[in-house]
């Protein structure tokens, strides 16, 4: 189900492969999108004249009319930084827009301060294969990302059912062609991107039932695996700004009852 900027970027364009061959990708991969990735931002709103902060109110703060409050929009923009660097290493620009972020003396500020000097520290093809080593190699990645193995030691087993049962009845639809099962950490965050930011369609309360049903189980031990993955440099960082921003989401949902 493509979210409301992607939809405005598709009808600005002409159509889905309109839009595909203005900004030079097939139109297979573009009708797999949900929103807009954060690398084709800059080129869809070129092509297309549709703000970056209207494709992507999660990522660019201009955009004041999406009717989100502040922990909304700071809910929204940490899990969408956390579902891009968990679903493919951060090209130039990604590692440029981290070295940006300011933090303060709270834990979870600290570490963005120091996500924000490894980024500014990192070369691309040196994270590109940290993210390889961890993540993709076959045989010697030291995470497996899915809440299916963590949750019972394998793949697609009943958490994963589970959770397309309950994405179905709110009306989240899988995107045709996506490799990855919805219990890949990185697809989680980009739901929860598109349920704490408003972009997905769905009832109130959604993103509640999805983070203690689904996520809480077992994402905090997944980041925290990271942090101490041997092959973890800048990924470290991510590890602890993940585990320490999904440890304030469960405090805040216990809070409300």
């Amino acid at each position: 189900m493509p979210g409301r900027g992607l939809q405005q970027a598709i009808s600005a364009a002409g159509g889905l492969t309109e839009l595909a061959q203005r900004i030079g990708i097939s139109p297979p991969s573009v009708s797999n999108w949900t929103r807009v990735p954060a690398e084709h931002v800059v080129a869809v709103e070129a092509a297309t004249s549709v703000a970056r902060a209207a494709l992507r109110p999660d990522l660019y703060s201009d955009l004041d009319t999406t009717g989100l409050d502040d922990v909304d929009l700071m809910r929204a923009r940490a899990y969408a930084v956390l579902g891009s660097l968990l679903q493919r290493a951060p090209d130039a620009d990604l590692l440029s827009r981290l070295a940006q972020l300011r933090g303060d003396t709270t834990p979870l500020g600290l570490a963005l301060i120091e996500i924000a000097a490894a980024a500014h520290a990192a070369l691309v093809e040196d994270v590109e294969r940290e993210f390889f080593d961890l993540f993709i190699d076959i045989g010697r990645g030291e995470m497996v990302p899915y809440a299916s193995f963590y949750l019972t030691g394998f793949l697609h087993e009943r958490p994963l059912a589970r959770l397309r049962e309950d994405l179905s009845r709110l009306g989240i639809d899988r995107a045709e062609g996506v490799a990855e099962p919805e219990d890949h950490a990185g697809i989680f965050c980009e739901i929860m991107t598109g349920l704490a930011s408003d972009e997905l369609p769905a009832p109130a309360g959604s993103d509640r039932l999805i983070f203690e049903k689904h996520l809480a189980p077992w994402i905090g031990r997944f980041f925290a695996d990271i942090e101490t993955a041997a092959e973890a440099r800048f990924y470290h960082h991510v590890g602890t700004f993940g585990r320490l921003f999904l440890q304030i989401e469960s405090e805040a949902f216990a809070l409300a009852g």
